[in-house]
Protein backbone atom coordinates (compact mmCIF):
# COMPACT_ATOMS: atom_id res chain seq x y z
CA UNK A 1 0.00 0.00 0.00
CA UNK A 2 1.25 3.52 -1.03
CA UNK A 3 1.85 6.01 1.77
CA UNK A 4 -0.85 8.16 1.60
CA UNK A 5 -3.38 5.99 0.00
CA UNK A 6 -6.78 7.74 -0.32
CA UNK A 7 -5.24 10.88 1.94
CA UNK A 8 -7.00 14.45 0.17
CA UNK A 9 -3.70 17.12 0.95
CA UNK A 10 -3.62 20.88 0.70
CA UNK A 11 -0.14 22.44 -0.72
CA UNK A 12 0.36 25.81 -0.84
CA UNK A 13 2.89 26.98 -3.29
CA UNK A 14 1.81 24.13 -5.24
CA UNK A 15 3.46 25.82 -8.83
CA UNK A 16 7.07 25.16 -9.26
CA UNK A 17 9.90 24.62 -7.28
CA UNK A 18 9.62 22.60 -4.13
CA UNK A 19 5.76 23.02 -4.36
CA UNK A 20 5.90 20.80 -7.80
CA UNK A 21 8.37 18.28 -6.00
CA UNK A 22 6.28 18.18 -2.99
CA UNK A 23 2.67 17.49 -5.03
CA UNK A 24 4.63 15.07 -7.13
CA UNK A 25 5.49 12.93 -4.57
CA UNK A 26 2.25 13.31 -2.91
CA UNK A 27 0.48 11.71 -5.80
CA UNK A 28 3.30 8.67 -6.37
CA UNK A 29 2.18 7.96 -3.00
CA UNK A 30 -1.51 7.80 -3.87
CA UNK A 31 -2.50 11.16 -2.17
CA UNK A 32 -5.57 13.31 -3.91
CA UNK A 33 -3.91 16.89 -3.77
CA UNK A 34 -5.66 20.30 -3.51
CA UNK A 35 -3.13 22.84 -5.87
CA UNK A 36 -2.95 26.29 -3.88
CA UNK A 37 -1.22 29.04 -5.80
CA UNK A 38 -1.48 32.49 -6.33
CA UNK A 39 -1.36 32.26 -10.29
CA UNK A 40 -4.85 30.95 -11.51
CA UNK A 41 -3.71 30.37 -15.08
CA UNK A 42 -0.67 28.01 -13.61
CA UNK A 43 -3.03 26.63 -10.98
CA UNK A 44 -5.00 25.54 -13.96
CA UNK A 45 -2.18 24.60 -16.29
CA UNK A 46 -0.73 22.46 -13.65
CA UNK A 47 -4.30 20.83 -12.68
CA UNK A 48 -4.86 19.87 -16.68
CA UNK A 49 -1.62 18.10 -16.71
CA UNK A 50 -2.16 16.33 -13.74
CA UNK A 51 -5.32 15.12 -14.62
CA UNK A 52 -4.25 14.06 -17.84
CA UNK A 53 -1.71 11.65 -16.21
CA UNK A 54 -4.22 10.26 -14.67
CA UNK A 55 -4.10 11.79 -10.89
CA UNK A 56 -6.87 12.90 -8.74
CA UNK A 57 -6.24 16.62 -8.32
CA UNK A 58 -7.70 19.88 -7.36
CA UNK A 59 -6.74 23.77 -8.51
CA UNK A 60 -7.27 26.37 -5.59
CA UNK A 61 -6.15 29.61 -6.98
CA UNK A 62 -5.51 32.09 -3.99
CA UNK A 63 -3.01 34.97 -2.51
CA UNK A 64 -2.41 32.93 0.77
CA UNK A 65 -2.33 36.72 2.77
CA UNK A 66 -6.55 36.78 2.21
CA UNK A 67 -7.90 34.59 4.21
CA UNK A 68 -11.52 34.52 2.82
CA UNK A 69 -10.05 33.91 -0.58
CA UNK A 70 -8.12 31.31 0.69
CA UNK A 71 -11.14 29.80 2.88
CA UNK A 72 -12.99 29.53 -0.24
CA UNK A 73 -10.98 28.23 -2.92
CA UNK A 74 -10.46 25.34 -0.25
CA UNK A 75 -14.17 25.02 0.62
CA UNK A 76 -14.52 24.66 -3.53
CA UNK A 77 -11.62 22.06 -3.74
CA UNK A 78 -12.28 20.19 -1.05
CA UNK A 79 -15.84 19.50 -2.54
CA UNK A 80 -14.22 18.09 -5.20
CA UNK A 81 -11.66 15.87 -3.44
CA UNK A 82 -12.89 15.30 -0.14
CA UNK A 83 -12.42 16.32 3.64
CA UNK A 84 -8.41 17.16 3.85
CA UNK A 85 -6.41 15.40 6.56
CA UNK A 86 -2.90 16.49 5.19
CA UNK A 87 -1.10 20.06 4.92
CA UNK A 88 1.71 21.46 3.90
CA UNK A 89 1.77 25.45 4.14
CA UNK A 90 4.69 25.63 2.01
CA UNK A 91 3.76 29.11 0.43
CA UNK A 92 5.56 32.39 1.83
CA UNK A 93 5.38 35.80 0.40
CA UNK A 94 9.52 36.50 1.10
CA UNK A 95 11.45 38.83 2.22
CA UNK A 96 13.99 42.03 1.61
CA UNK A 97 17.92 41.39 1.36
CA UNK A 98 18.60 44.86 3.20
CA UNK A 99 19.84 44.95 6.71
CA UNK A 100 17.43 46.63 9.59
CA UNK A 101 19.06 50.28 9.32
CA UNK A 102 17.97 49.93 5.43
CA UNK A 103 14.78 49.23 5.93
CA UNK A 104 11.69 50.39 7.05
CA UNK A 105 9.04 49.48 10.31
CA UNK A 106 6.66 49.33 7.64
CA UNK A 107 8.70 47.05 5.72
CA UNK A 108 9.33 44.58 8.47
CA UNK A 109 5.85 44.99 9.61
CA UNK A 110 4.00 43.33 6.20
CA UNK A 111 7.03 40.67 6.12
CA UNK A 112 6.02 39.21 9.38
CA UNK A 113 2.49 39.77 8.74
CA UNK A 114 2.07 37.96 5.39
CA UNK A 115 4.53 34.94 5.81
CA UNK A 116 3.07 34.50 9.59
CA UNK A 117 -0.13 35.22 8.27
CA UNK A 118 -0.06 33.41 5.37
CA UNK A 119 0.55 30.11 6.87
CA UNK A 120 -2.07 30.98 9.43
CA UNK A 121 -4.36 31.40 6.83
CA UNK A 122 -3.55 28.08 4.96
CA UNK A 123 -3.98 26.07 8.35
CA UNK A 124 -7.15 27.46 9.55
CA UNK A 125 -9.00 27.46 6.37
CA UNK A 126 -8.57 23.14 6.84
CA UNK A 127 -8.55 23.46 10.54
CA UNK A 128 -11.98 21.69 11.13
CA UNK A 129 -11.18 18.83 8.84
CA UNK A 130 -8.34 18.00 10.42
CA UNK A 131 -10.25 17.78 13.76
CA UNK A 132 -12.54 15.76 12.73
CA UNK A 133 -10.26 13.41 10.56
CA UNK A 134 -7.06 13.85 12.34
CA UNK A 135 -4.03 14.26 10.44
CA UNK A 136 -0.65 15.84 9.72
CA UNK A 137 0.35 19.40 9.12
CA UNK A 138 3.81 20.57 8.24
CA UNK A 139 5.14 24.00 8.01
CA UNK A 140 7.87 24.92 5.49
CA UNK A 141 10.15 27.59 7.30
CA UNK A 142 14.06 28.25 7.05
CA UNK A 143 16.96 27.98 8.68
CA UNK A 144 16.75 31.78 8.68
CA UNK A 145 14.11 31.19 11.79
CA UNK A 146 16.90 28.82 13.38
CA UNK A 147 19.90 31.07 13.04
CA UNK A 148 21.23 34.32 11.70
CA UNK A 149 21.67 34.86 7.72
CA UNK A 150 20.36 37.84 7.73
CA UNK A 151 16.63 39.59 6.39
CA UNK A 152 15.59 40.41 9.83
CA UNK A 153 11.85 41.20 8.66
CA UNK A 154 11.87 37.47 6.66
CA UNK A 155 13.70 35.88 9.92
CA UNK A 156 12.05 37.27 12.32
CA UNK A 157 8.90 35.49 10.37
CA UNK A 158 10.38 32.50 10.61
CA UNK A 159 10.94 32.10 14.08
CA UNK A 160 7.38 32.97 14.68
CA UNK A 161 6.63 30.31 12.52
CA UNK A 162 8.42 27.70 14.79
CA UNK A 163 5.99 28.81 17.64
CA UNK A 164 3.30 28.54 15.73
CA UNK A 165 4.17 25.22 14.63
CA UNK A 166 4.65 24.25 18.22
CA UNK A 167 1.02 25.82 19.64
CA UNK A 168 -0.58 23.82 17.31
CA UNK A 169 1.28 20.51 17.83
CA UNK A 170 0.45 20.88 21.66
CA UNK A 171 -2.76 22.28 20.96
CA UNK A 172 -4.39 20.15 18.85
CA UNK A 173 -2.61 17.03 19.60
CA UNK A 174 -5.15 15.65 21.42
CA UNK A 175 -7.44 16.08 17.90
CA UNK A 176 -4.61 13.51 16.63
CA UNK A 177 -3.55 16.27 14.85
CA UNK A 178 0.44 16.60 14.29
CA UNK A 179 1.94 19.47 13.38
CA UNK A 180 6.21 19.57 12.35
CA UNK A 181 8.70 22.03 10.38
CA UNK A 182 10.75 21.23 7.74
CA UNK A 183 13.17 24.10 7.38
CA UNK A 184 15.65 24.09 4.64
CA UNK A 185 18.55 26.07 3.52
CA UNK A 186 19.71 26.82 0.29
CA UNK A 187 17.09 25.35 -2.17
CA UNK A 188 18.01 25.34 -6.14
CA UNK A 189 14.46 26.42 -7.30
CA UNK A 190 13.41 28.75 -10.17
CA UNK A 191 13.87 31.55 -7.93
CA UNK A 192 17.42 31.41 -8.55
CA UNK A 193 16.95 32.00 -12.29
CA UNK A 194 17.67 35.70 -12.59
CA UNK A 195 20.12 35.81 -9.79
CA UNK A 196 22.11 33.01 -11.93
CA UNK A 197 21.65 34.71 -14.96
CA UNK A 198 23.79 37.71 -13.77
CA UNK A 199 25.99 35.74 -11.57
CA UNK A 200 26.44 32.05 -13.07
CA UNK A 201 29.23 31.20 -10.29
CA UNK A 202 26.88 31.95 -7.42
CA UNK A 203 25.90 28.77 -6.30
CA UNK A 204 29.46 27.75 -6.09
CA UNK A 205 30.02 30.44 -3.27
CA UNK A 206 27.03 29.09 -1.48
CA UNK A 207 27.54 25.18 -1.90
CA UNK A 208 30.92 26.19 0.44
CA UNK A 209 28.26 26.50 3.39
CA UNK A 210 27.02 22.97 3.76
CA UNK A 211 29.08 19.79 5.17
CA UNK A 212 27.76 17.73 2.10
CA UNK A 213 29.18 20.44 -0.36
CA UNK A 214 26.30 21.11 -2.32
CA UNK A 215 22.87 22.68 -2.34
CA UNK A 216 19.50 20.99 -2.10
CA UNK A 217 17.30 19.96 -4.40
CA UNK A 218 13.20 20.44 -4.25
CA UNK A 219 13.19 16.58 -4.39
CA UNK A 220 15.41 16.90 -0.86
CA UNK A 221 13.02 18.76 0.90
CA UNK A 222 9.60 17.25 -0.71
CA UNK A 223 10.79 13.67 0.18
CA UNK A 224 10.76 14.49 4.42
CA UNK A 225 7.59 16.31 3.82
CA UNK A 226 5.95 13.00 2.51
CA UNK A 227 7.86 11.07 5.41
CA UNK A 228 5.93 13.31 8.26
CA UNK A 229 2.77 13.22 6.25
CA UNK A 230 2.62 9.38 6.59
CA UNK A 231 1.92 7.07 9.51
CA UNK A 232 5.29 6.18 9.60
CA UNK A 233 5.53 9.52 11.72
CA UNK A 234 2.75 8.85 13.69
CA UNK A 235 4.56 9.98 16.56
CA UNK A 236 6.34 12.69 15.51
CA UNK A 237 4.74 16.09 16.28
CA UNK A 238 6.30 20.14 17.51
CA UNK A 239 9.33 18.70 15.41
CA UNK A 240 11.46 21.39 13.74
CA UNK A 241 13.32 19.75 11.50
CA UNK A 242 16.51 21.39 9.37
CA UNK A 243 16.60 19.67 5.41
CA UNK A 244 19.90 21.88 5.59
CA UNK A 245 22.83 19.46 4.59
CA UNK A 246 23.85 19.84 7.58
CA UNK A 247 24.58 23.70 7.67
CA UNK A 248 22.76 24.00 11.49
CA UNK A 249 25.07 21.06 12.42
CA UNK A 250 28.21 23.69 12.91
CA UNK A 251 30.68 25.72 10.91
CA UNK A 252 32.19 23.15 8.99
CA UNK A 253 34.68 25.88 7.31
CA UNK A 254 36.29 27.08 10.73
CA UNK A 255 35.96 23.22 12.08
CA UNK A 256 38.78 22.96 9.07
CA UNK A 257 40.53 25.71 9.77
CA UNK A 258 40.99 24.74 13.59
CA UNK A 259 41.68 21.60 13.18
CA UNK A 260 45.32 20.02 13.27
CA UNK A 261 46.91 17.30 11.26
CA UNK A 262 49.98 15.26 11.09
Amino acid sequence: MKLLEGKVALVTGAVGGIGTAIVRDFLAEGAKVILMDIKAEAVEAAVAKLQAEGFEVAGAAADIRDAAAVKSAVDAARAKLGPISIVVANANTGGSTTTMDKSTPDVFRTEVADNVGGQFNTIYAAIDDLKALGGSITVVGSVNGLATFGQPGYSAAKSALVSLVRTMATEYGPHNIRANMIAPGTVRTPAWDSRLARKPDVMDGLKRWYPLGRVASPEDIAKPITFLASEGAAFISGAIIPVDGGLMAGNHQMAKELTLEG
